[in-house]
């Protein structure tokens, strides 16, 4: 039931630590983290999901930050080192948006990626269209 401390694995960007914190204030969860997880689907194999959580798990890497506390799951952290995770606000709305290194192709949404020994989609391939939305 340890608890992993990491400070560099994953890099926020000062917009999407000022997010993370609305967030916590606007859900009023002010001890909360940011759960950041990697699961299989999407169009190209595997997709990037996160979450506001109140603890981390055993064995999470937890980085903090400027006051944000982020939590990676060990398998998560295999596909997410040394990537960045920014926060976009456009005139088509805004996002978090992860620039990872380990990514070989992405989808066109952002939300979907594939790395070298990682999981191909069935339906695209691996690496044609988006059919996120």
């Amino acid at each position: 039931m340890s608890v992993i401390e990491e400070t560099t694995t994953i890099h926020l960007t000062d917009a999407a630590l000022e997010m993370v914190r609305n967030l916590l204030v606007q859900k009023n969860v002010p001890n909360h983290g940011l759960r950041v997880f990697v699961s299989g689907g999407g169009c190209s194999g595997m997709q990037y999901g996160m979450a506001l959580e109140a603890e981390p798990r055993p064995y999470d890497h937890v980085i903090e930050k400027g006051g944000v506390r982020i939590f990676v799951d060990p398998t998560s952290m295999m596909y997410l080192s040394n990537a960045t995770i920014d926060y976009e606000d456009s005139i088509m709305g805004g996002g978090f948006k992860i620039d990872n290194p380990n990514a070989v192709s992405t989808c066109g949404c952002g939300h979907s990626f594939k790395t070298q020994n990682g999981p191909a989609a069935a339906a695209t391939g691996g690496g044609g269209g988006c059919a996120c939305g």
